[in-house]
């Protein structure tokens, strides 16, 4: 019989790591006498980052003193003590690789169920100041788990640990932890683990992206997976044409110097350009798929560098450095309703998604939802009128915030495209939706979206993600830099930035931060996949290697460091 030895609580608080404040509730400490254990936690106790941490389906986290005495020996330590991994529970019994998914156990008066691993993440390495802890959880079998409370109660140290029902499917911690974070995903292993209904919703999820994976290379459970690179790095394309769709938008037909057809694309990719020494730029790819030529728009904003470059020197003839067609934000091709959101020059990717469904004659009922400022800065519109005219279940919604007095004759409406507009469209739940536009447009759009009951919403941004730095409360203010330095030059492609790296910047990460170029971690130890970037071109070594490695042409930057010149998608 399983005993709880310890019972830790600890609520959040602020501590100093690498320069910046992390927000944590990862100190934990024993506690004497009994405790009341509720739904959400432990009396005492909470977290300081509810989106990896707490809630309901993670009430209580458990660890074992089997892998006290383990890290204890591994990591030649003698000052683990209970909480010190951060767990609510400290019990001796329930192993990792012999406790269950859906197991439940009564302890004291309290009745809990086992749901899932525990969320890998750098704070349970801050904690014991050994940064690379959460991939050795993952990669030792050893992870702890989850359980949330069926029935409240109190619990003490001491108190026995009396198995009173079996989980379903009979799939180990270890087993579910390794089915997501080590390689291989057993698809049969992950089907049977779906049926357990206590497994939680966000393994679920990521279970079923798993088995969606057609297979190849990558981890869709953690990290959208996108077809590997035609081409590695750059190669010279040819302008084929260059055509003026309104005063500020330029169109680009980029073809093979030889004249063979360019692999195919997907609809919604974007390609990436190397226009002159440290000028690197990603522009959606805005025509039918499947033709034998690329064509690319561009807005030439007025202080772009990109657009500027291109307005001066885009002439039909000339080469440019052009990387593979990339990108995860692609059309499906089932037969739900698909909604196509956008406003000024965020139509390019959604465009070539509209090509794509009128080659395709498609069925599925299609919304064209498009917002310029007037009939004159409305690119593309009569394209995407007639592409929409060969639909046979198509609708189209004009806006126009500022127009003119003839814009209006044909239909279009006046005002912006907003949630007004989108709450009188009746708009199908069962829809997929892609969005795409300036990041308060897709906010507004996207929570509009959600109201009206669209539960899948795909977004894009041509400029570097929103950072996700889990816990930090500070980091150092600014724009993103470039700097010189003597070794490989590193590019951030969709912020602007080359930087010369030393062996002291650390791995692409810590160059990046160094550079305030906005980040996206969680482990920063090669097991969350939360850092995949897209190698746009060079070669990196990974220390350590990513415990599961990620698809051809992504580097996860928590671990790798350049070998060579790079070119990354961030």
């Amino acid at each position: 019989m399983a005993t709880l030895v310890s019972v830790n609580v600890g609520l959040p608080k602020d501590v100093e790591w690498q320069g910046r404040t992390v927000h944590t509730g990862v100190w934990k400490a024993p506690v004497d006498g009994p405790v009341m254990l509720r739904r959400l936690n432990l009396d005492g106790d909470g977290q300081g980052d509810l989106a990896g941490h707490g809630g309901e389906q993670r009430a209580v986290l458990v660890y074992q003193l089997a892998s006290y005495r383990y890290w204890s020996e591994h990591l030649r330590r003698d000052d683990l003590t209970p909480g010190i991994f951060g767990e609510n529970f400290t019990v001796d019994g329930l192993p990792d690789d012999g406790v269950c998914v859906g197991d439940r156990f009564r302890v004291g008066s309290a009745v809990v169920e086992v749901t899932q691993p525990r969320v890998t993440c750098y704070r349970v390495g801050l904690r014991l100041g050994e940064p690379q802890l959460p991939a050795l959880l993952v990669a030792h079998h050893r992870p702890g788990f989850y359980l949330r409370v069926i029935a409240e109660g109190e619990v003490r140290a001491g108190d026995d640990i009396v198995k009173v029902a079996d989980g379903p499917e009979s799939i180990t911690v270890a087993a579910a932890d390794a089915l997501l974070y080590l390689p291989g995903h057993d698809r049969a292993t992950a089907a049977r683990a779906l049926r357990i209904e206590a497994l939680s919703p966000g393994w679920k999820d990521s279970l079923r992206a798993l088995l969606d994976q057609p297979g190849g290379e990558g981890n869709a459970g953690l990290a959208a997976v996108a077809p590997p690179p035609a081409w590695p790095g750059f190669r010279p394309l040819r302008l084929a044409g260059v055509e003026r769709e309104t005063a500020d938008v330029l169109s680009l037909r980029l073809e093979a110097p030889d004249g063979s057809p360019l692999p195919a694309a997907e609809a919604g990719q974007f390609l990436t350009l190397r226009l002159a020494p440290g000028l690197v730029r990603s522009y959606s790819l805005s025509g039918e798929p499947g033709r034998p030529s690329y064509r690319i728009s561009v807005k030439l904003e007025p202080d772009g560098a990109g657009g500027r470059y291109l307005r001066d020197h885009a002439r039909a003839g000339a080469t440019v450095d052009t990387a593979a067609p990339r990108g995860t934000f692609t059309l499906d091709r089932s037969d739900r309703p698909v909604l196509l959101v956008s406003a000024g020059i965020g139509a390019t990717p959604l465009l070539a998604m509209l090509h794509d469904l009128a080659a395709r004659r498609a069925d599925r009922p299609v919304w064209w939802l498009h917002g310029s400022r007037d009939g004159a800065a409305h690119a593309f519109a009569a394209e995407a009128h007639a592409l929409l005219g060969a639909l046979p279940s198509a609708r189209e919604v004009i806006c126009y915030s500022r127009p003119r007095p003839q814009d209006l004759l044909g239909g279009a409406r006046e005002g912006r495209l907003d949630a007004t507009v989108l709450r009188g469209l009746d708009l199908p739940p069962s829809a997929v939706a892609y969005v795409c536009g300036p990041a308060g447009f897709m906010d507004d759009v996207t929570t509009a979206l959600t109201a009206a009951g669209v539960a899948d919403i795909h977004r894009e941004q041509f400029t570097a993600l929103a950072a996700v730095t889990p816990g930090v409360r500070t980091s150092v203010a600014g724009p993103p830099r470039s700097r010189p330095g003597p070794g490989p030059s590193v590019t951030f492609a969709r912020s602007g930035v080359t930087a010369g790296w030393t062996g002291s910047d650390g791995t692409l990460l810590d160059l990046a931060e160094t550079c305030r170029v906005p980040v996206r971690w969680s482990c920063r130890t090669g097991v969350c996949h939360t850092c995949e970037t897209g190698l746009l071109s060079g070669d990196f070594a990974s220390n350590p290697e990513p415990v599961d490695p990620p698809a051809g042409g992504i580097v996860l930057i928590c671990c790798a460091r350049p070998l060579t010149d790079v070119v990354l998608d961030i």
